[in-house]
């Protein structure tokens, strides 16, 4: 039966009430966990979507909600179609929707498998139980991020979720109005899919990245439609698909009247047209200006220059396309704890099929993000991003380190004129203090204090200046940016005209960060217990006991937590309290020894084995004495997106015996 709009809006109105009066959720929330309590102490089948509606029948809490819904005679049809075709699907779809604002419209995409993934197509089937690759999809659209959950990589990975996407946002129209087709037609974002595989050790790679156009949607009867995906590989497979996926569209609630195809598909090849013209105009502009460049001195040819930059899809944007004001809410508190979150996001170059030599690649900010590693690039353009959401006067800096290729880091300008460099791989800061080649030779010169050699051209977000200083030495160097005669600038129009938020269609949306979702108690304490283990274990081996002394671990915790406030803040403090109290805890005539390590994962039996690799920590898990007590303590920082930083601390006493 199909219900007049006005009529299907007051139904779903009646409902939402009505679900919210009678607590529906969280009854439903105590039946699915009494069902898999039960079903836990059957060995004859896994739980199915059958066993769940059976048991809200059982319960009574599906005649319940129908019993007590008071209809028009027009709806009393639907209620009884409702009662017969419900499933395990539509109950957790109306969950899932029940507490929406009816004032905004939804987009509800739905994975519904995927297949073709031929890289996995001699993988088998996983053992119960058993620890295997796993695929995990992420999505970000209009400020909103996802992600599903693992699921084992196969050749036709089980890939099912669902996603409700927010459509109305303030920065279209009146906030309190329901977005209507016309409005939706001209939101050129993207649903932004990245794909990533975990293996079996914790280390991530990025598989695909995809941009969606979920408009066709509004053409489709009944605002649903359903496709398959073609994820194609990244970098150098860019070309070559990694696997198809099945997506599933319904807008929310669905329009009165659908948009014809034809209307749906000018709008999308307009804006392509756009797209490509200023693209084009751009890159002449940047011919243009780069042949003035080298007119200026022919040494300039060698200078490390940069203006576009290849990204995961082997696109080719400007540079300050991947820098843009970004800031973290209250999920960072200031520019030097955003320096360490960015810090603790691995380093790895991409890597060519073969070995040999590196390609470079730059990623997107979502890929770099849910991948949690990426090149020195990556993780230059997301710190200067952050500090210029703090206020400051970030650019990124592209030149070589000493001992070193290419490399990337971040400068900052104070007001007082004063040049900072931050490097984004370490969070460490160097004063720049430049030399003055025309000063007498009595006249004391400042002593390099950074690591990097040369630098070509600096950018941000607004701004592209190329070094036209007659040496490119970092030493040498002046950041006097508004000297004509020393660095030459890309015009600001011409940078706006394609890398500001909105100016193409191919620019790719700016994510927020997410929280951490991980507890720091919970597993710093599991890593704790995961490494007294193989301590003891190993111990074993050597037939030695172990004996541990709890007071003794946690007296190491005030030194973690100082190192990592020094690596932080970069003011070192705390130190005088955890000597005194080791002290206290040894008594005369033991000898202490401890070792610190920091990581940035929380793979228990990869960090023992580094441990090990260095002597002065084996000589404290292998230590013979009289009176051996051991302690160890961990400690895990956790930042956004679920970066962390892991403090571990081995320490012994013994009685010194001459």
């Amino acid at each position: 039966m199909c219900l007049p709009p006005e009529k299907a809006s007051e139904l779903k109105q009646i409902i939402h009430n009505h679900l919210l009066r009678m607590d529906v959720h969280g009854r439903i929330r105590e039946v699915l966990a009494e069902t898999i309590k039960d079903d836990e102490g059957s060995v004859h089948r896994p739980l199915s979507e059958g066993d769940f509606v059976r048991a809200l029948q059982r319960r009574g809490i599906i005649d319940d909600v129908m019993r007590d819904l008071h209809f028009t005679q027009v709806c009393h049809h639907f209620v009884g179609c409702v009662r017969q075709r419900l499933t395990f699907k539509d109950v957790c779809f109306t969950f899932l929707t029940s507490n929406l604002d009816p004032s905004r419209r939804y987009l509800y995409l739905q994975v519904l498998g995927g297949k073709a993934f031929l890289e996995h197509l001699q993988d088998s089937e996983p053992l119960p139980g058993q620890v295997c690759p796993t695929f995990t999809l992420y999505l970000h659209f209009r400020n909103q991020r996802f992600r599903s959950k693992p699921v084992p990589c196969a050749c036709e990975p089980d890939l099912k979720e669902g996603f409700l996407l927010e459509i109305h946002r303030d920065s279209f129209g009146d906030g309190s109005k329901m977005v209507d087709a016309t409005a939706m037609l001209s939101m050129c974002d993207a649903v932004h899919l990245v794909l990533i595989k975990t293996d079996t050790s914790g280390e991530t790679t990025l598989i695909s990245s995809y941009f969606l156009d979920w408009r066709m949607v509004l053409g489709s009867p009944s605002c649903k439609t359903c496709f398959a995906v073609e994820m194609m590989g990244v970098g150098n497979e860019s070309k070559i698909p990694a696997g198809v996926l099945t997506v599933s569209l319904e807008l929310f609630p669905p329009l009165q009247e659908t948009l014809n195809t034809d209307i749906i598909v000018t709008q999308q090849s307009l804006e392509r047209q756009r797209t490509a013209e200023k693209e084009r105009l751009f890159l002449v502009y940047a011919k243009q200006w780069w042949r003035e460049f080298l007119e200026i001195r022919p040494s300039h040819q060698s200078k490390l220059v940069k203006i576009f930059a290849q990204d995961e899809n082997g696109v080719n944007r400007p540079v300050c396309s991947y820098v843009r004001v970004l800031r973290a809410g209250r999920l960072l508190e200031s520019p030097r704890q955003a320096a360490r979150f960015v810090s603790l996001l691995a380093h790895e170059r991409a890597s060519v099929v073969g070995g040999g030599s590196k390609q470079e690649q730059w990623c997107t900010l979502m890929a770099f993000l849910c991948r949690g590693k990426g090149d020195c690039e990556d993780h230059a353009t997301l710190l200067c991003s952050l500090l210029l959401g703090f206020g400051l006067d970030a650019y990124v800096c592209v030149g070589t380190k000493v001992n070193s290729g290419p490399h990337t880091w971040v400068l900052t300008r104070g007001t007082d004129g004063s040049i900072t460099f931050w490097e984004s791989l370490t969070a460490h800061r160097y004063l720049h203090r430049p030399i003055d080649p025309d000063a007498p030779p009595l006249v004391p010169q400042p002593k390099p204090s950074s690591p990097y050699r040369t630098v070509g051209c600096v950018f941000n977000h607004q701004t592209l200046l190329a070094n036209c200083q007659p040496s490119d030495a970092v030493e040498l160097c002046v950041f006097d940016f508004q000297n004509q005669s020393r660095w030459k600038a890309m015009s600001e129009e011409a940078l706006k005209s394609v890398c500001a938020p909105g100016s193409t269609f191919s620019l790719p949306p700016l994510p927020p960060l997410c929280a951490s979702s991980l507890d720091p108690a919970e597993v710093s304490n599991h890593l704790e217990l995961e490494m007294r283990f193989l301590v003891s274990e190993h111990r074993k081996d050597l037939d030695l006991a172990t004996v541990w002394d709890d007071h003794l671990s946690y007296l190491l915790s005030s030194a973690l937590s100082a190192y990592e406030m020094e690596r932080c803040t970069g003011v070192s403090c705390g130190n005088e309290e955890f000597q005194d109290a080791v002290r206290r805890a040894v008594p005369d005539g033991h000898t202490f020894k401890g070792f610190p390590i920091h990581f940035l994962h929380r793979n228990a039996r990869r960090a023992f084995a580094t441990c090990l690799r260095s002597p002065f920590c084996e000589e404290i898990v292998c230590c013979r004495g009289d009176h051996v007590r051991l302690a160890v303590r961990v400690r895990v920082f956790v930042y956004p997106e679920n970066a962390c930083a892991v403090w571990m601390m081995f320490a012994c006493k013994y009685r010194s015996v001459l």
